[in-house]
């Protein structure tokens, strides 16, 4: 039975979270993770100067926006500097993969079995990944003299080896918050970076912003409160499929037939952020092989390509945008596709009211799950690049980074929300959401 109280809804729910004897473990578990991350955040590497790399970061778009991400782990060139977007890349590669090869895809098909087998060749293909990565930032470093002094064979090698291990390290972290915490670990990680750092972009948007006219100051508010609102609407619509149910029961030696009806919610954005931090982590891989080739005395072709792969620039942009809608259709599917709705609704004797069980079905969910999608990654996408549009009008470079950055924190936010709001209707109590 709820409880009933004059205490706000949220305040409400907070205090039964921290009542539940397992939910406070699972968030003070979530929230302990959390600060060793911080803790390693801070934890610098030998042989830069940290002065010259947080300017470079602050002048670069693209690497700002993933120092963000980091919360400020790459401008203080720390022990988990390029943080888990190995894994990520390393999670792109294999569901690209695993609908071509036919041993990743029997794999796919043996359940929990298979999905950690996948799992952990996935992990093995993240140490590679980090060492690429983290051998590129170095160059990238030494590159625009941001190293105090040349580095030997040896230092760099045990820079990109710790570099790897922080990557495992976080890795492992986000897979205990998933196993015993609350929410996505790796979202979560990834949450806490920009959470730590967006104070500071906020900051430093409305200081850049009220250095020119106030009318961007004003614009700059407007647009940012107009993006929260926005990303909540699309983050939480859905479309309501209606399914009846027909059963059977016996009762007193006659069988009656007993008819029951519910709804399939089938979300606009089913794929939530992971098309967002797929085209991040894909649109870094140009810049960063650039930067193994590229010679700032003598600029060169690859110089080009560092350039052209910029957040500020019309090539970028574009295939920011194409990239968002392709990973939100091509995750979308997938995920649908494993849920496989028509056999479940055939197997629990649930129908769509005028469709047809099997074949029919299937093709009548596809239809609309492809017409909901491609509204949700287009609207996702817009939201993806309005803030180079915004940076236009408005002229504060900051809000480029900052919005990116709300777009993914919110979304991890309602999802770790829902799942609290799970657990607290289990056991009858009111949650955060109405």
């Amino acid at each position: 039975m709820q409880r009933k109280t004059t205490r706000p809804r949220l305040v409400q729910a907070m205090m039964d979270v921290l009542t539940l004897p397992d939910l406070r473990r699972k968030v003070l578990f979530t929230l302990g993770i959390l600060v060793v991350f911080r803790f390693l955040a801070h934890v610098p590497l030998p042989g830069v100067d940290i002065g010259a790399l947080k300017s470079f970061f602050e002048q670069n778009l693209l690497f700002g926006m993933l120092d963000l991400f980091s919360g400020g782990a790459m401008a203080s060139f720390s022990v988990v500097a390029i943080g888990i977007y190995p894994y990520i890349t390393a999670s792109i590669i294999m569901q690209l993969l695993v609908p071509v090869i036919p041993r990743l895809q029997a794999l796919s098909q043996e359940g929990e079995l298979g999905s950690q087998k996948i799992n952990r060749i996935t992990h093995f293909v993240t140490i590679p990944l980090a060492a690429l990565q983290g051998y590129a930032m170095i160059a990238l470093l030494r590159s625009q003299g941001v190293t105090i002094e040349p580095l030997g064979s040896l230092t760099i090698a045990s820079i990109i080896i710790t570099m790897v291990a922080g990557t495992m390290f976080l890795v492992w972290l986000g897979e205990l918050i998933t196993e015993r915490g609350v929410g996505n670990g790796i979202s979560i990680i990834i949450f806490g970076g920009i959470v730590a750092g967006l104070p500071g972009i906020v900051g430093r948007g409305i200081v850049e912003a009220g250095k020119g006219q106030p009318e961007g100051l004003i614009a700059y508010i407007i647009l940012t409160l107009a993006m929260l609102v926005l990303i909540v609407i699309f983050i939480e619509a859905h479309r309501r499929i209606p399914v009846q149910y027909a059963r059977s029961t016996f009762r007193g030696g006659r069988m009656y037939r007993q008819s029951g009806s519910t709804y399939i919610p089938l979300r606009v954005n089913t794929a939530g952020m992971i098309p967002i931090i797929f085209a991040i982590a894909l649109m870094q891989l140009p810049a960063t092989i650039a930067t193994y080739f590229m010679n700032s005395a003598d600029p060169n072709f690859w110089n080009t390509i560092f350039n052209v792969f910029q957040a500020n620039t019309a090539v970028y942009q574009g295939l920011y945008f194409a990239l968002v809608i392709g990973f939100a259709f091509f995750y979308t599917m997938v995920i649908f596709e494993q849920m496989n709705l028509p056999q479940t609704l055939q197997q629990q004797s649930g129908f769509i009211p005028g469709v047809r069980p099997g074949k029919a079905t299937a093709d009548y969910l596809n239809g609309i799950i492809k017409r909901i999608t491609f509204g949700g990654a287009l609207f996702l996408a817009v939201v993806a690049i309005m803030p180079f549009i915004a940076q236009k009008i408005t002229g504060v470079t900051a809000l480029v980074i900052q919005s990116t950055a709300m777009l993914i924190a919110v979304g991890v936010a309602l999802d770790t929300m829902k799942q609290l709001e799970a657990q607290l209707t289990m056991r009858r109590y009111e949650g955060f959401l109405k």
